[in-house]
């Protein structure tokens, strides 16, 4: 069996037990978020041509701050993302729509767990798909306003307290790998002179409100 593989099968287990230790079967949360965020273009005719690098988040601005919303049933999470970029000046935004596992192992004794004042970690891996626009979006959201579109791969970790029973504030690093597409009018699918391989990553504050409904 490969690392890979075996690297699969340990993170299912651990969700597996996870999530029979925890009492939340179906919960919904959100996270207000505020940090900053960095790339590079991989491989790629946008990131190897005349132009340099033009992988988006290797040009967007850095700074970040937006809304994460969420549903976790038992370790299967689903998530939509919009978040803004800025350096001040200028704005970029980033929406993404993802799908995985995410387990919340918790941290602490009893006395602090039964409070709800213990600490925990947040391990998700996920696969999604991303629009990317170079500029503030005009709702509603247009095709010629997104510069950059693409299907990502994604790795999460964070470390959080709770507050309470609803609000949790913690620290993220989501990480990313992402096959990417420069988008346009004059652009096709099929046409590979657009597309580019990308890695990201993030490191964000979170401020979270949970409802458990299970």
């Amino acid at each position: 069996m490969s690392h890979a593989a075996r690297w699969l099968v340990l993170s299912f287990t651990l969700a597996g037990l996870t999530a029979r230790a925890d009492a939340d079967v179906f919960k919904l949360y959100g996270d207000v978020n505020l940090g900053g965020v960095g790339g590079v273009g991989l491989s790629g005719d946008p990131v190897n041509g005349p132009d340099g690098d033009t992988a988006f988040f290797a040009n967007a601005p850095h700074g970040v701050y937006g809304l994460r919303l969420g549903a976790r049933l038992l370790i299967i999470d689903a998530a939509i993302q919009h978040h803004q970029l800025t350096n001040g000046a200028r704005i970029s935004t980033w929406t993404q729509f993802a799908l995985g596992i995410g387990i919340q192992p918790e941290l602490g004794d009893e006395k602090a767990k039964k409070a709800h004042t213990n600490g925990f970690l947040d391990i998700g891996l996920n696969v999604g798909f991303g629009l990317g626009t170079g500029q503030q979006v005009d709702p509603p959201l247009s095709n010629d306003e997104i510069t950059d579109k693409g299907f990502i791969v994604e790795g999460r970790l964070a470390f959080g307290k709770h507050l309470n029973k609803v609000l949790d504030l913690g620290f993220v690093v989501p990480a990313s790998w992402g096959y990417m597409f420069k988008n346009g009018f004059d652009t096709a699918a099929n046409d590979v002179s657009t597309h580019y391989r990308s890695f990201q990553v993030a490191g964000l504050l979170f401020l979270r409100a949970n409802l458990k409904l299970l």
